[in-house]
């Protein structure tokens, strides 16, 4: 799947709307941060040969953040200094003001100081040509800042993917009205549209979709011509009325797949052509469950991968399993649905949220991660086992 999918174009964007994106070239730097020796903190901007313990200096001016200075520090002298503001001439060094006792237009010195006390010297942050980031990184909110501070207020980042999602199903209802028979309210539109968004991506709703082939076609050419990708669930599977499959074989190049997991055992993925270029569709699983870790462990990675992401799967952990987890060999890998908490030794806890069938959605909302069993007889209370958080 990773390997079908193409990264996304590049735009400019607003540093301030960049959160989360990928940096699509390096950033580096044309000018000195700071600009100015300024003082790293409040106090007294000095000649470190006037300081020893107990000097006296008089005080001929205040130097507030954002002000300059023409005064030159001469012998005996000192200037009040606010963070950030620049160094005064002939001043080398700041004493903090908790080290000084003030009498009008003098202090008095708890000590001495060397050179460069207290000092930021220019540059002493970046330089000209240094590289504040570069292309591939995630723009946390301390990258914007570092390209903020050199003076950029946009940055080329890879593409936001547009990923249109759509139901399917005749006994699926999008209302808070009573349920006739056989009649079920449609989750999985709503989750896999929160899923979308909170991988980074734009989501784009499709609506529900009738079982039928027409309509399901309709859906699937619509969503392509508007969206980068496209998410449906339901319609995967064996049954006669399963007209996702033979819809997708007969408009692009797909792949039915029994995966060897659980849940989410049946699984669908291709591409259908929209204007020379090939949207990717996920064909996830109808049950609440399934569709909602199906999407965790295949489609989200292959659209962090489209908008640029090198590591777009999301991290795991080692934890401590409380009450252990039992299960049968069946030659699949189980993801059993957990909550986290640490222990008094600082490592992680997982006990389950509930009871673990694909309809359970009760448990999956209680769940804070994915305990990962391989085939076997599954974790013994206190044994280690690999877990991946959710959020």
């Amino acid at each position: 799947m990773l390997s079908r999918v193409a990264q996304l174009g590049v735009v400019e964007s607003p540093i301030d709307e960049a959160l989360g994106r990928v940096l699509a070239a390096d950033v580096v730097s044309t000018e000195v941060v700071p600009a100015f020796a300024n003082s790293a903190m409040d106090g007294f901007a000095v000649r470190s040969r006037d300081t020893s313990p107990g000097a006296e200096l008089t005080v001929i001016t205040t130097i507030a953040a954002g002000a300059v200075s023409d005064l030159v520090i001469g012998p005996g002298q000192a200037a009040r200094i606010m963070t950030g503001a620049p160094l005064p001439a002939g001043a080398d060094a700041v004493v903090m003001v908790e080290l000084t006792e003030v009498s009008a237009d003098r202090v008095r010195l708890a000590d001495g100081v060397d050179a460069g006390r207290s000092v930021r010297p220019a540059g002493d942050d970046i330089r000209i040509g240094d590289l504040v980031l570069a292309a591939g990184c995630e723009l946390t909110p301390a990258a914007i800042a570092a390209a903020a501070t050199v003076g950029r207020r946009t940055l080329g980042v890879v593409r936001q993917a547009t990923v249109g999602v759509f139901s399917t199903g005749d006994e699926l209802v999008d209302s808070d009205l009573e349920l006739a028979p056989g009649q079920i309210r449609d989750s999985n539109r709503h989750a896999l549209l929160a899923l979308v968004r909170q991988a980074g991506a734009v989501a784009v709703d499709l609506g529900l979709v009738a079982d039928d082939p027409d309509a399901i076609a309709t859906a699937l050419v619509g969503g392509a011509a508007r969206c980068d990708a496209i998410v449906t669930s339901g319609g995967v599977s064996m049954g006669d009325f399963d007209y996702v499959k033979v819809v997708l074989d007969r408009l692009g190049e797909m792949r039915w797949m029994q995966i060897a997991i659980k849940p989410a055992k049946p699984l669908a993925f291709g591409t259908i052509p929209d204007r020379g270029r090939d949207v990717p569709v996920f064909g996830l699983p109808g049950n609440p469950v399934s569709s909602q870790v199906s999407f965790e462990l295949f489609a989200r990675p292959a659209l962090r991968l489209m908008m640029g992401h090198r590591f777009p799967d999301r991290q795991r952990l080692r934890a401590v399993a409380i009450d252990g987890f039992g299960r049968a060999v069946d030659g699949k890998m189980h993801f059993v649905r957990v909550r986290m908490s640490q222990g008094a030794d600082g490592r992680f806890e997982v006990g389950s949220s509930g009871r673990q069938g694909s309809h359970h959605s009760l448990a999956m909302a209680a769940a804070e991660g994915l305990a990962v069993l391989g085939d076997g007889d599954g974790v013994a209370p206190g044994g280690l086992v690999d877990v991946i958080p959710l959020g």
